[in-house]
């Protein structure tokens, strides 16, 4: 099929961007209820931050092994099989006696819920050239407030209904959507032949052959990296001293990033008009610049909402500006573009959670400060020394 913009109409869109939304808020539903979890299991709290890690571990084996196959398998049947694994999944999940259960079937969910990145490369792919970066932004924006709600939800969820009832939630949203993408998503059959050892291989090849798909891998690495660490982070934050909020309560801070991904239309616009590498710059500075809002969090919990809010808007406005960027460099790769770019991010992300849990154990929450502050430097340093030497090369 063409990329007609009469068939990416408004409700597919709308269908894109929910999907997208749904299957990556199963990672991010863990965040606020590690208290509770913590509780049912009998271990700490920090212990069951690696919870989060195991998730996002599980997203990055996915973006890996299965999110490829996009490139070649009729993409209604894989995107079937996905969410029909992240069901059980997410059952699983739910109906766990402990730790490792639990760990076990969040590695899965998140392998399944890499579906989100089967849809975005769909969607670039029937977006006309010259407004794909505002469609994928529609897209990424309903995939962000999944991130973002994610926690809202499942705080209120879990305070209700106990922590467990949130994991039988997301299964029946997930079968839901099931249904409307078979009704929604024509047949397109094999698109070549499926060699799968190649395919994989030809992951490499591709980030060989593209440096610009490598370094905007790395930028999102640590751009994603930061992020979890601030989102991991926080549940240790303000479910102790001196807040000791509930899991309902630490929730409704996903509401303060929700709001950002207002950014995630307006970056999309402007890389739309040839500015995604400066985009990128000030996406890398407001996230340097809000760690240090967020190290005065111990002391006020108005730095905490001024602070994850910038956060937010500079990490959506730097993914957005970076697929832009990657999308336009090989149309008949997308999957696999897709699958190193995330990849190597979500690599990033379950790095940060690990980093957060490891920080706040040693250092508390000025330990996570820094270890977050370290991240976008790095990021700003690539930026800066890329940037001087185009000009040099000017």
């Amino acid at each position: 099929m063409s990329a007609q913009p009469e068939w990416l109409n408004r409700w597919r869109v709308l269908l894109f961007a929910v999907t997208a939304g749904t299957m990556v808020a199963n990672l991010y539903y863990v965040q606020p209820l590690l208290a509770a979890i913590a509780a049912s299991f009998g271990c700490s709290v920090t212990s069951a931050g690696y919870l989060v890690t195991f998730t996002q571990l599980g997203y990055a084996l996915g973006l890996l092994l299965v999110v490829p196959l996009g490139d070649v398998l009729d993409r209604r049947q894989l995107l079937s099989g996905m969410l029909g694994v992240n069901i059980a999944a997410l059952l699983a999940a739910g109906a766990s006696p402990g730790f490792v259960s639990f760990a076990a079937a969040s590695l899965v969910a998140g392998c399944s819920s890499s579906a989100a990145m089967v849809v975005i490369p769909y969607v670039a792919s029937k977006a006309p050239e010259d407004s794909r970066g505002r469609y994928i932004g529609q897209v990424m924006t309903g995939l962000l407030l999944g991130i973002l709600l994610a926690r809202t939800v499942s705080g209120l969820v879990a305070e209700w209904f106990g922590w467990r009832s949130m994991y039988l939630i997301a299964a029946a949203m997930v079968a839901a959507l099931l249904l409307a993408l078979r009704a929604a998503i024509p047949h397109e059959g094999m698109r070549g032949r499926l060699q799968y050892g190649r395919l994989l291989l030809s992951l490499l090849h591709l980030a060989r052959a593209e440096p610009e798909l490598r370094r905007r891998s790395a930028y999102f690495a640590l751009g994603l990296g930061t992020f979890s660490v601030l989102w991991t982070g926080l549940t240790f934050l303000l479910s102790g001293p001196p807040y000791h909020y509930t899991e309902a309560t630490i929730g409704l801070f996903g509401l303060i990033g929700a709001a950002g991904a207002l950014a995630a239309n307006v970056a999309g616009r402007l890389a739309d008009r040839g500015h995604a590498n400066t985009v990128t710059g000030v996406a890398a500075a407001v996230l340097l610049l809000s760690w240090g809002v967020l190290a005065f969090g111990s002391l006020s919990i108005w730095a905490v909402v001024a602070g994850a809010f910038s956060l937010d808007v500079g990490a959506q406005a730097l993914h957005i500006s970076n697929q832009s960027v990657i999308y336009r460099l090989n149309p008949q790769a997308r999957s696999r573009i897709t699958a190193v770019y995330m990849t190597t991010t979500f690599i990033g992300a379950s790095a940060g959670s690990a980093l957060a849990s490891f920080s706040f154990g040693m250092a508390g929450w000025n330990g996570l400060c820094l270890t977050g502050a370290l991240l976008p430097a790095i990021l700003l340093l690539m930026w800066g020394l890329r940037r001087a030497g185009r000009e040099r090369s000017a």
